[in-house]
């Protein structure tokens, strides 16, 4: 597809993932159609299997009269509706009004629609409906306008399937009270998993719905959220659940790379490219040929790749260092960062077309923070696998220690609950696991003080004075080797981050 319709396909998508109803959905896909493909009305249908029937769940129609309009009901057979269900492939017209193949035909002419295109909804081998677009205008559409609208049916298919698999779970999908007695019975549950994402609130649900719909396709993936939130866990979830995953998933961390090889380290070399290229090396690109590349901390990629990288996702070919011919490849990309990558881009550090290329479909990780109550299920796998690997005989966790552990601020997330689990586990000399002040080690500096606990202050108060003391240290300078950041221990981002959460803001000097 050109890139008018990569552009158009961006959008749609990055609306879709925001899980609207079908009717909603519809709207905006065809908010995007006009620039791309001429049409006079767009429909959802979905089968109805107790009725052998299709209706027609959203319509949105430019013709002064539509007749087929929302909740009609069309029979299978016969209808051109029901030969691409029953095909699972697109079906076009191109001129009904000198020639009706299907029943809906008849009325589509009556209508003034000269071209049908249909196409179905679909997953995997099951088909929910179709997703149809009609036009005044007859004649054969151009092939990526069939590619285009091919890849608009596969994300709505998704989004169907996604709403029907979570109608159950939404009507009880409930946030777990904060007292001791529900907390410890929802310990003794058995943890949600999926890809190793362990939760049941809302935000993680949402997370792994959009994983969900973006895995089956090929979009490019940009998963953002601060350290220790399982970036390249949801990354391997989406390779799983994607066509490619019999295929390799191959990780690299960008900010790992040494600045003289990071075109050797991607793209590979030849045999005496340079001195101590002594054999041939394959780059990622090639490694993960047919499968997923997962380019982890993207932001922190010198800028001389970056733009080697741009022209790899445009073309789909690699020049090894020191080669002659370009290498074919075909690789899904998925990035994740922990930095802004906008202020990246206002500061010259990004290049703004790479960070379009890869924000094909975004997926924001929240932090642990904002679903404390996942935080019960977290700190029970995380006992289960720690007290399996390390023979250890601790089997739960005490109320009070649930209690702390959903108190507190997480900056490191859900790695720093795995350490802390881990460190009261090896320490514990009881079935049931203590989790006192003293394990939470990642944050010394934020450590309460025996006085500021005899006073009754809460550990976010401590955590509020102990980043102001920090603030005022650096005058309030948060980057660098002397910044704020630096002092309590946290990268800028997520320093930031735990700013606008505490409300913490620098008053205007009178």
């Amino acid at each position: 597809m050109t890139h008018r319709y990569y552009q158009a396909l961006s959008k749609i998508t990055k609306i879709l993932s925001l899980r609207l109803d079908l009717e909603s959905c519809l709207k905006a896909v065809v908010a995007h159609l006009d620039d791309v493909v001429p049409w006079d009305k767009a429909e959802i249908t979905l089968f109805l299997a107790e009725l052998d029937s299709f209706q027609f769940y959203a319509v949105e129609s430019k013709l002064s009269d539509p007749l087929l309009r929302a909740d009609c009901l069309i029979h299978r057979k016969g209808s051109g509706i029901g030969w691409v269900y029953e095909n699972r492939e697109p079906h076009v017209r191109t001129n009904l009004q000198e020639s009706q193949l299907f029943v809906e035909d008849y009325t589509y002419c009556k209508e003034g629609l000269s071209r049908m295109v249909t196409l179905p909804l679909l997953v995997g081998d099951k088909c929910f409906g179709t997703f149809n677009i009609g036009c005044v205008e007859g004649g054969h559409p151009v092939e990526d306008e069939i590619d285009f609208l091919s890849q608009i049916a596969t994300i709505l298919g998704l989004l169907v399937s996604n709403e029907l698999a979570h109608e159950q779970l939404d009507g009880i999908d409930k946030e777990f009270s904060n007292e001791t007695s529900k907390v410890v019975q929802v310990v003794k549950e058995q943890p949600v998993s999926s890809g190793g994402m362990v939760g049941q609130s809302k935000a993680l649900k949402k997370v792994q719905s959009l994983a969900q719909i973006v895995a089956h396709t090929d979009s490019s993936v940009l998963i953002t959220g601060e350290t220790g939130t399982g970036k390249e866990l949801l990354a391997r979830y989406v390779h799983t659940l994607s066509p490619r995953c019999h295929r390799p998933f191959i990780a690299i961390n960008c900010a790992g790379l040494p600045s003289g090889l990071v075109e050797s380290e991607l793209f590979g070399h030849e045999k005496g490219a340079f001195t101590g290229a002594d054999e041939l090396k394959l780059g990622r690109f090639e490694l993960a040929n047919g499968g997923t590349l997962f380019l982890d901390e993207i932001g922190e990629m010198p800028q001389s790749a970056q733009s080697k990288l741009l022209r790899v996702l445009e073309d789909g070919q690699v020049d090894r260092v020191g080669g002659k011919e370009s290498i074919l490849v075909d690789v899904r990309i998925i990035a994740a960062t922990n930095s802004d990558l906008k202020c990246a881009i206002s500061d010259n550090r990004f290049r703004v077309d790479l960070f379009y290329r890869l924000h094909g479909f975004p997926i924001v990780l929240p932090p642990l923070r904002d679903r404390p109550t996942d935080i019960p299920l977290l700190a029970q796998y995380f006992l289960d696998r720690i007290c399996a690997k390390f023979q250890l005989s601790c089997s739960e966790i005490n109320p009070e220690s649930l209690e702390r552990l959903m108190r507190y601020s997480w900056p490191g997330n859900v790695r720093e609950l795995q350490n802390v689990i881990q460190r009261a586990a090896i320490l514990s000399e009881s079935s049931v696991l203590v989790v006192d002040d003293s394990h939470f080690c990642s944050l010394e500096s934020l450590a309460p003080s025996p006085v500021s606990l005899l006073s009754g202050h809460t550990l976010r108060e401590v955590e509020k004075n102990k980043i102001l003391q920090a603030l005022e240290q650096a005058n309030w300078r948060i980057d660098g080797q002397y910044g704020a950041a630096k002092l309590v221990g946290l990268n800028s981002s997520t320093f930031r981050s735990r700013l606008k959460k505490l409300g913490i803001q620098r008053q205007a000097k009178k």
